[in-house]
């Protein structure tokens, strides 16, 4: 018993306080990792046949339970007011920061929500587009207004930082100045990336060309948006390109397309029956989406007429296919069936009479 009362005694010094709070942590720890599974539990239960990776707030949301029961055992403890102080300062600020990861981890798992709701939906649906864009987008700038307000909350716990903050601020003239030309160029860029999420120039999945190379919209940024080009190189492009040079977007409103084949052939080629064989090849793919198919002849020159062969399709990709298509057969009917009116050169040789008359 002697040795027991020496044990306890020595506990209740300097170890004591920590002993029982860490102890606390652990059970409190425990305990929110329970009910964060039984809540996540009941979540996918309500909503099946979209996978969202909920565990993302797992770490948050027990930490964010821990520093609840730590704050209401620290108002229930005696102790020293020095102390006391000093542990309700540590939790304030580690409470600030858990919440601005909890809200962070919260607002990724909403876009994995959204994402996975339109995923199948977005390269045919133009406000799928847009409401995916815009979830992405908002989430970025809220993470950066987060990650702001989070390091503002925490300095304003200090009241040395709050005092020295306000004399800093009235006599940063000059520095504001200086920090504001330097920075002229990345708030331009924030700017625009705003900008961006507001006008909605660009989508995710849009097709664009941009530096005459075509792509799509593969990721937007506040800084910068990347474009995954047709052979699946990424194109990386500063967000102010999309304000202040013109670009083309080919699904802006609608993804369907025009496009053109362009045929040299000889003054014989009879127009009617290979504007009927033209109408012909484009009803028998599933490439053509049946609204245009016309064919015109378009210039002459002293050797060649040129015709244009006018399709298309529900989409870019469809149409290139298509356009490849059209080429292709036309070539071939016209080398089986009329090859005489293939471009030709024509020459015409004049024989002239020794005695110099013609």
């Amino acid at each position: 018993m002697d040795r027991v009362s020496e044990l306890w005694s020595s506990l209740q010094g300097p170890y004591l306080i920590p002993a029982v709070m860490l102890l606390l942590v652990l059970v409190l720890f425990l305990g929110a990792n329970t009910l964060f599974r039984k809540i996540i539990a009941k979540i996918r239960s309500s909503i099946q046949g979209i996978s969202v990776p909920y565990e993302l707030m797992a770490w948050p949301f027990r930490l964010l339970v821990s520093l609840i029961g730590l704050s209401a055992l620290l108002h229930s403890m005696s102790l020293s007011a020095e102390l006391h102080e000093i542990l309700r300062h540590t939790l304030l600020i580690i409470a600030v920061i858990a919440l601005s990861w909890f809200m962070m981890r919260l607002l990724r798992v909403f876009e994995h929500f959204v994402l996975q709701h339109y995923s199948g939906k977005v390269r045919e649906n133009e406000t799928a587009r847009k409401i995916s864009t815009h979830v992405s987008l908002a989430r970025k700038i809220l993470n950066v207004l987060i990650v702001l307000l989070a390091v503002s909350g925490v300095l304003m716990t200090f009241d040395t930082v709050r005092q020295v903050g306000l004399s800093i601020l009235a006599s940063a003239g000059i520095a504001g100045v200086i920090l504001g030309f330097a920075a002229q160029k990345s708030l331009a860029t924030l700017v625009a990336g705003i900008q961006i999420a507001i006008t909605q120039p660009i989508s995710i999945d849009d097709v664009v060309v941009v530096e005459k190379e075509w792509g799509r919209i593969d990721e937007i940024t506040l800084t910068y948006v990347v474009v995954q080009l047709w052979d699946q190189r990424r194109l990386i492009v500063p967000i102010t390109w999309f304000i202040d040079r013109p670009f083309q977007n080919w699904t802006r409103t609608s993804s369907e397309l025009l496009g053109t084949v362009l045929f040299t052939m000889d003054y014989l080629i009879p127009a009617e029956t290979i504007r009927s064989e033209l109408e012909r090849i484009v009803a028998a793919t599933p490439l053509w989406d049946r609204r245009v198919v016309k064919l015109h002849v378009t210039n002459i020159t002293d050797k060649a007429i040129e015709m244009r062969a006018l399709v298309s399709a529900a989409n870019s990709s469809d149409l290139w296919e298509l356009r490849c298509l059209v080429r292709e057969k036309l070539i071939e009917y016209l080398r089986s069936n009329f090859p005489e009116v293939l471009p030709k050169l024509r020459m015409e040789i004049e024989r002239i009479n020794p005695t110099g008359e013609a």
